[in-house]
């Protein structure tokens, strides 16, 4: 039986058509694996996107942490908490256009509020276990560098988790299918 191909097609090039055209060789080359194929690489690119914002968000808010601080223009912690706001922009930006592709108009209460809430709730979150890990490293007697370690793990510990709930909150609330089926049902 000859096998009708489209390879034009971007993620299935030379691969079926339909599975009325053909016999599949093998329990890959059916439909849903297609489907998947498609999906699975969509999600990848979503994935690095949101991850290159993020570096884009974090070297925005290290800039203006370390110009505040440098300039002694604030206390560090108040330093933090402006640079944490800056960050926040871009972020809030590129993550709704470029990350997930929403060109609507923005919404301050249903979007940004929620996404600045998300921001510092990280901001507090992370604060909370440095500190947390600053106390224990210096109860356990620990000093130099290996305690700025432990603070340093707690820190990175802390955003990745939290970098893996926002995407997840972002994607299924904020920004993602479901949030676009309330805007469409939302009168305002």
């Amino acid at each position: 039986m000859k096998v009708a191909t489209d390879p034009e097609h971007e993620f299935g090039a030379g691969r079926p058509t339909t599975l009325l055209d053909t016999e599949p060789a093998s329990v890959f080359e059916t439909e849903p694996a297609r489907v998947f194929d498609t999906v699975a690489v969509g999600r990848v690119r979503q994935l690095l996107r949101y991850g290159a914002v993020s570096l884009i968000s974090t070297a925005t808010s290290m800039i203006v942490l370390g110009v505040l601080v440098a300039t002694r223009t604030i206390t560090p912690g108040w330093a933090n908490v402006a640079a944490t706001a800056v960050g926040t922009i871009p972020s809030f930006e590129l993550n709704r256009r470029w990350v997930w592709g929403r060109t609507d108009e923005r919404r301050l209460l249903a979007q940004a509020g929620p996404f600045c809430a998300l921001s510092f709730a990280g901001l507090a979150l992370s604060t909370l276990t440095v500190s947390l890990a600053g106390r224990w490293a210096t109860h356990a007697a620990m000093t130099g560098t290996t305690r700025t370690a432990v603070v340093e793990l707690a820190s990175v510990a802390a955003f990745g988790t939290l970098w893996v709930a926002q995407f997840l909150i972002l994607d299924r609330v904020l920004f993602g299918r479901s949030s676009r089926r309330r805007a469409s049902l939302d009168p305002a």
